[in-house]
C-alpha cells in the first residue's frame, strides 16, 4: 500500500522548502535565483518529534549543501529519533558510516556516484559492501526530456541542476537494486511548485521498480495518496512537502497524512 513518508530539507542551518532547481550554489543564502517557499524558526528536532510521535517511517533528511550548520541541524534531528530517519546529502563512501553512527536508518546516495556526470557501477558496489545492502538508499532524482514526442526521464544531480545521460528504465532499476534497500525520486521539474504530481513517472517507476521507492515533487492534496496508489497498485510512496501545514502550506493537513497511514 501506498504510504505518507516524510522529510525534513534543511539548508543553512535551518529547516526550510525550497522550490527544485533553484538552489545553483553549495548552500548560498543570497543566490538570487534560489526560490524559497518556507523557513522555519522551529528546530530539526521539532519535525523528527512529530514523525517519531506519528510513526511516519522512512521519513528523509536531505542537507541542502555541506557545511558544518547543516550537518549539526542534521544530527540534532538523527538523535531525536535513532536508527528511523534516513540522511542525504553530500553522502559518499568516506562519510557513509558516520552519519550511519550518528543515527541514521539509511543514507541516500545520488550525485556522488555520477563521477564527472557519468554513473559509476564500482562505486555503488563499493559503498554497498561498506555499509550494507540494507542500509542504502539510491536517490535517482530527474528531470523529463521529450525527444521525437517520446518521453524519458534523466537523473539531475548536484541540486538537480547537472543533467546526466542516465536514462530512468527497467534495467536501471533491476541492475541497481542489487546493491540497495530502497529507491527514492524527486520529480525535479515539478518539486516545491504544488502544482500536481508527475503521473506518468508514477506509473512508470511502479512498472520498473521491485523494491520500496519513494516518490516526491507536486504533491498539493491529501487525495494525492489515493491516486498514487491507484497509478501504481500501491507499489510507490509519497512525499509532501511545501504543500504540507507543518511546512507553512494550507494545501494539505499533516494529521490528514498520517490519517491515511494508520488506515492502511
Amino acid at each position: 500500500m501506498t504510504r505518507f513518508r516524510g522529510c525534513i530539507d534543511i539548508h543553512s542551518g535551518q529547516v526550510k522548502q525550497i522550490v527544485g532547481g533553484t538552489l545553483s550554489g553549495d548552500d548560498v543564502q543570497r543566490d538570487e535565483a534560489l526560490t524559497t517557499n518556507f523557513v522555519s524558526s522551529l528546530p530539526s528536532s521539532h519535525y523528527a518529534s512529530l514523525y517519531k510521535d506519528n510513526n511516519v517511517r522512512g521519513t528523509h533528511v536531505i542537507k541542502l549543501g555541506s557545511n558544518e550548520a547543516n550537518d549539526n541541524t542534521a544530527k540534532e534531528a538523527l538523535k531525536t529519533w535513532p536508527n528511523a530517519l534516513q540522511i542525504g546529502g553530500g553522502i559518499n563512501l568516506e562519510n557513509a558510516q558516520y552519519w550511519i553512527d550518528q543515527g541514521a536508518s539509511h543514507v541516500i546516495v545520488t550525485s556522488w556516484l555520477f563521477p564527472n556526470g557519468e554513473f559509476d557501477l564500482s562505486r555503488l558496489q563499493q559503498l554497498s559492501e561498506t555499509i550494507g545492502k540494507d542500509r542504502l538508499v539510491v536517490d535517482l532524482s530527474c528531470k523529463r526530456q521529450i525527444k521525437n514526442d517520446k518521453v524519458s526521464w534523466v537523473v539531475a544531480i548536484n541540486k538537480w541542476q547537472t543533467l546526466t545521460d542516465f536514462q530512468l528504465s527497467k534495467e536501471t532499476f533491476q541492475e541497481l537494486s542489487q546493491y540497495c534497500d530502497e529507491f527514492l525520486v524527486h520529480a525535479a521539474d515539478v518539486e516545491g511548485l504544488c502544482q500536481g504530481i508527475d503521473e506518468e513517472l508514477v506509473v512508470k517507476l511502479a512498472e520498473w521498480c521491485n523494491i520500496p521507492i519513494t516518490y516526491a515533487g507536486g504533491a498539493k492534496d491529501v487525495a494525492d495518496l489515493r491516486r498514487v496508489q491507484e497509478l501504481s497498485q500501491g507499489k510507490v510512496d509519497l512525499t509532501y512537502g511545501s504543500a504540507l501545514d507543518i511546512f507553512g502550506g494550507k494545501l494539505v493537513r499533516f494529521k490528514d497524512c498520517v490519517d491515511w497511514n494508520s488506515q492502511h
